[in-house]
């Protein structure tokens, strides 16, 4: 036992020595001049050497045994709580780094509820487009399990074409490419149309997996009892597929919360655009940018959350 003991303790030893070299060389190559942490390096090997590769070299493996001592201080706690305390040094960083900017924080609160009220043009113009999808996307999976070569045919066109081009080719595509043959539509509809037909087909792949994840068994089952073809589907197939199409769901909808920006090019005032104008008015593009940003992960994350009680319930029902 003890032989085995040593084993592990010589391969954590060389573990932690090759975190602390990896981390050494990348903080080795960034610039710390003009920064506190060049003065630290000059009182230790004197300022002629900071100034040059020895400084550098001295600053990553400072900055690297703070680093490992760090992960290593972590990695002793329950996992738990070392997700949370990772998620906030990484949040407190990260909000270091925005504070150095010397933004404008009077500004940002200033226009904080205009950006909001672009923030929920962004969340219902989502939801609409995701609704409308996925019944795009139920027709489209159905058509492409279909014997019917005209249905499958229609369906994998579809499928290609939309998957194929860039969203925003397909949003030029309807607001500015449809007007040219007397259809004008304006920009949020147009907007909603554009996000339904792309995302339609990623998610009809979706909903097609997670109908062919149910075993053939289960439909014999139901026409021995003698259900027919449509009611096995909607009584015994589609509710059964809910668990496998569900979560992946969640993820296009935060993907297509994120894309909906794009929509700010054909004139939507969404959370982008007003971001952008904001920022114009009074050349303070960074702060609104940084703003709009945070509200997107913030929105994002709120999202996660959802997805990740909605796992949670379909694999509790999946495991009864």
């Amino acid at each position: 036992m003890s032989a085995f003991a040593n084993i592990r303790d010589d391969q954590s030893r060389n573990k932690w020595l090759i975190v602390l070299l990896i981390s050494t060389a990348l903080f080795a190559v960034v610039d710390f001049r003009q920064t506190a942490l060049e003065t630290v390096v000059a009182d230790f090997i004197g300022s002629d050497l900071a100034a040059g590769i020895p400084g550098m070299l001295a600053a990553g493996l400072l900055l690297g045994a703070i680093f490992t001592l760090n992960v290593f201080a972590i990695s002793k706690l329950p996992r738990q709580l070392q997700i949370y305390v990772t998620w906030a040094e990484l949040f407190a960083l990260f909000m270091a780094f925005f504070w150095s900017f010397d933004l404008s924080y009077a500004f940002i609160m200033k226009k904080l509820p205009f950006l909001l009220e672009g923030a929920w043009t962004t969340i219902y113009i989502s939801a609409i487009a995701t609704l409308i999808a996925c019944a795009i996307a139920l027709v489209g999976a159905l058509a492409r399990m279909s014997n019917n070569g005209f249905a499958f045919g229609c369906a994998t066109f579809y499928i290609s074409f939309f998957r194929g081009l860039p969203l925003l080719m397909q949003l030029y595509l309807v607001y500015i490419g449809l007007p040219q043959l007397g259809f004008v539509i304006d920009p949020i509809p147009a907007g909603i149309l554009a996000l339904s037909a792309c995302y339609g087909a990623y998610m009809a792949e979706i909903f097609r997996a997670g109908i062919q994840a149910i075993p053939a068994g289960q439909s014999e089952a139901a026409w021995s009892l003698g259900l027919s073809k449509r009611m096995t589907f909607r009584k015994i197939i589609l509710p059964q597929a809910m668990k496998h199409i569900i979560p992946p769901t969640g993820n296009q909808f935060i993907a297509m919360l994120k894309d909906s920006s794009l929509i700010s090019v054909v004139g939507v005032w969404d959370l982008t655009y007003r971001a952008k104008t904001a920022g114009r008015a009074e050349f303070k593009h960074l702060e609104m940018l940084i703003t709009a940003a945070l509200v997107y992960w913030m929105l994002s994350i709120c999202l996660e959350l959802v997805q990740t009680k909605i796992e949670a319930h379909y694999g509790k029902g999946e495991r009864r």
